[in-house]
C-alpha cells in the first residue's frame, strides 16, 4: 500500500518538512513547542550512556473530521530499542471498557446530565520516570556546542514503552486527590458522589468522558483539571474514540459510519454487492478448507480491522470472531468468509447502537452456546447480551476454553460469563433475569441432585446456585426462535436475523426502538 493511501496529503512523511519549514505554514510553526520541551523533561549527559533508545520526530495531526483540526509536532522516541528490566518494568496501562461506556450513557441519558468530551494536549509528557532512560537529541533541535551529548529523560515522551502507564498513574492520583474514586469493576471509571452531586470521569489514554448532575458541577470539574493539565474541553460529546455520538433530548446512538466507509475503501469493496447476514448457515469450516493465501497480510489487516467496529456493533460479533479464529493460516474459504462481512458493513453503514432511559433499573441476560460447534477443537462457542432496561450494554461471543461434555454443560458456562455484568455495581430493585433455551440448564441452576453428574463443571455450577440461592440471580427457559444469544453463536437464516435486530436495539438514528423480547 502506497504512503499516499495511509497519509493525507498534508501530513508530512518525514521530519525535514516539520524542521526546516518545507511544505505547509502550519507545520512550521507546529515545530516551535518541540523547543520548549527541555526543561523539566531532559537534561544533558555525557555518551557513555548512549545505550538506550535513539529518538525521532513524528509529526501527526489530529482528524476527528475530513478537515485537520490542529497541525501537531512531538518528540518520538524509538521505544523498540528499550530493554525490559534496564530502561522498562511495567506498561500495562487500562483504557475504559466499551461495556462501562455504553453503562454509563445509558445513566447519563436516564438522568439527562450533560456529557462533555475532553482532550489533554500531550498527556504522556505528564508522566515522571522511575527508571533512568538515555536518549540521542532529538533531530533538528542538535546542540551545535555540544552535538555528541546525549538527554538523561525525566519526563515520559512519546514512544516510551511506559509512558502510558505513567500517564494513567499520574492521572489517577490527581482525580482521586479531588475526591473521585477509581472503580474496582473498571478502573478507568472515575466516579464523584458527595451528597447530591454525581460525576462521573470515563479515561481512555488522553481521551475522556465527563458528565455531572449539574453543568455548574461539570464546569468545575473541567477547571480542576485545566490546573493541572492542557484539558481542552470539546463541549457536548459527538464523536468518541472513532465512533460518531448523536444524541437527542431522550436517546444516544452510536455508530461507525466513518470507519466502516474507510474500511471498504481500504479493501477496494466500497461498490460492492450487499449481503443481508454478515454470516451464512453452513456449519463452520475446518482451519484446513480450501487453499493457503499467498500473502496472509491482507487478511490479517483487514479481519483486525474489522473488529474495530465491532465494540458497538453486536450484529457481526459472531462473524467477526470466526475470521479472527484462522489468521495464523488463512486460507480462500475463510477469505470468503470475511468478504462476506464487509458485504454485510456496505449494506449497514447508517445503523447503530441506540441507548435508550432506563424507568426501572434491571438487567436482562440471554445465553446460549452452539455445544462442540467448532469442528477442529470440538470446543462450544458460548454467546450472551446483557441489557439494563432496554439498552443492550454488553454482549460477547467466543470460543470456551475446554471442551464440553454436553449442550447443557455448555449452556451453564454460558450462563456463568452472563453474570459478569454484576462487577458493574448497579444497584438493582430486583434479580438479575438470564434467560436459556436449554431447559437441563436451567434446571441444574436449581436442582442440587445433578451435582453428582456434573462435577466437571462443578465450579460454574457452584457461581450460578450461589447467586440463585441468594436471590441475586433467576434463570428462566427461552424459546430458541427468541433467543437473541443466537445472533452470537452461529448463523441465521436471513428472516430470523432481521427479526433480533430489533431486539437488540440495532438501529437508524431516527429509530426509537425497544430491547428485549416479550415475556
Amino acid at each position: 500500500m502506497s504512503p499516499q493511501r495511509l497519509y493525507p496529503p498534508c501530513q508530512p512523511l518525514c521530519v525535514k518538512p516539520c524542521v526546516i519549514g518545507i511544505g505547509s505554514p502550519p507545520w512550521n510553526t507546529s515545530s516551535v513547542p518541540l523547543q520548549r520541551t527541555r526543561h523539566g523533561f531532559w537534561c544533558r549527559a555525557r555518551p557513555a550512556h548512549a545505550s538506550s533508545p535513539a529518538s525521532g520526530c513524528s509529526n501527526t495531526n489530529s482528524t476527528p473530521t475530513d478537515r485537520p483540526e490542529r497541525y501537531k509536532a512531538r518528540w518520538v522516541v524509538r521505544g523498540f530499542n528499550q530493554r525490559p528490566g534496564i530502561d522498562f518494568s511495567e506498561t500495562f496501562s487500562p483504557v475504559v471498557k466499551p461495556a462501562t461506556i455504553r453503562t454509563v450513557l445509558t445513566l447519563i441519558a436516564t438522568h439527562t446530565w450533560p456529557a462533555h468530551q475532553l482532550d489533554v494536549s500531550n498527556a504522556f509528557l505528564h508522566g515522571n520516570l522511575s527508571e533512568q532512560v538515555y536518549c540521542q537529541q532529538p533531530t533538528g533541535f542538535v546542540d551545535p556546542q555540544r552535538p555528541n551529548d546525549v538527554c538523561l529523560l525525566s519526563r515520559s515522551l512519546y514512544g516510551l514503552r511506559q509512558a502510558p502507564r505513567v500517564w494513567f498513574e499520574h492521572f489517577t492520583k490527581h482525580v482521586i486527590s479531588l475526591g473521585f474514586v477509581q472503580s474496582r469493576a473498571d478502573t478507568s471509571l472515575f466516579i464523584l458522589h458527595n451528597s447530591s452531586d454525581i460525576a462521573y470521569l470515563l479515561l481512555y489514554m488522553d481521551d475522556m468522558i465527563l458528565s455531572a448532575s449539574s453543568p455548574a458541577l461539570l464546569q468545575r470539574i473541567v477547571t480542576q483539571l485545566q490546573h493541572a493539565f492542557a484539558v481542552k474541553d470539546m463541549g457536548p460529546l459527538r464523536y468518541f474514540l472513532g465512533t460518531e455520538v448523536h444524541r437527542d433530548r431522550h436517546d444516544f446512538f452510536l455508530n461507525k459510519a466513518k470507519y466502516a466507509a474507510e474500511l471498504l475503501d481500504r479493501a477496494s469493496m466500497s461498490n460492492c454487492k450487499i449481503a443481508t447476514t454478515p454470516a451464512d448457515t453452513k456449519s463452520k469450516p475446518f482451519s484446513d478448507d480450501g487453499k493457503l493465501i499467498a500473502d496472509a497480510s491482507d487478511y490479517r489487516s483487514l479481519a483486525g480491522s474489522s473488529s474495530v467496529p465491532h465494540p458497538h456493533t453486536p450484529d457481526i460479533a459472531y462473524a467477526v470472531r470466526q475470521v479472527c479464529l484462522h489468521m495464523h493460516a488463512p486460507r480462500d474459504t475463510h477469505m470468503t468468509m470475511l468478504k462476506r462481512i464487509l458485504r454485510y458493513v456496505k449494506g449497514t453503514l447508517h445503523l447503530g447502537i441506540q441507548l435508550c432511559p432506563v424507568t426501572t433499573p434491571s438487567i436482562t441476560a440471554y445465553s446460549d452456546a452452539d455445544w462442540a460447534g467448532c469442528p477442529d477443537t470440538r470446543r462450544s462457542t458460548s454467546g450472551f447480551c446483557v441489557f439494563l432496561g432496554d439498552s443492550l450494554i454488553l454482549w460477547s461471543s467466543k470460543r470456551q476454553t475446554t471442551v464440553s461434555r454436553s449442550s447443557a454443560e455448555a449452556e451453564y458456562r454460558a450462563i456463568a460469563n452472563a453474570n459478569l455484568l454484576g462487577e458493574l455495581k448497579i444497584n438493582l430493585p430486583k434479580a438479575t433475569v438470564a434467560f436459556c433455551d436449554n431447559v437441563s440448564a436451567v434446571y441444574m441452576s436449581h436442582n442440587p441432585v445433578h451435582h453428582r453428574r456434573t462435577k466437571h463443571i462443578e465450579l460454574d455450577i457452584h457461581f450460578v446456585r450461589e447467586k440463585v440461592a441468594i436471590g441475586q440471580l433467576r434463570i428462566h427457559h427461552v424459546p430458541s426462535s427468541r433467543q437473541l444469544a443466537d445472533v452470537f453463536t452461529k448463523g441465521l437464516p436471513t428472516s430470523l436475523f432481521l427479526d433480533f435486530w430489533d431486539n437488540l436495539t440495532v438501529a437508524t438514528p431516527t429509530s426509537r426502538l425497544r430491547g428485549g423480547v416479550e415475556r
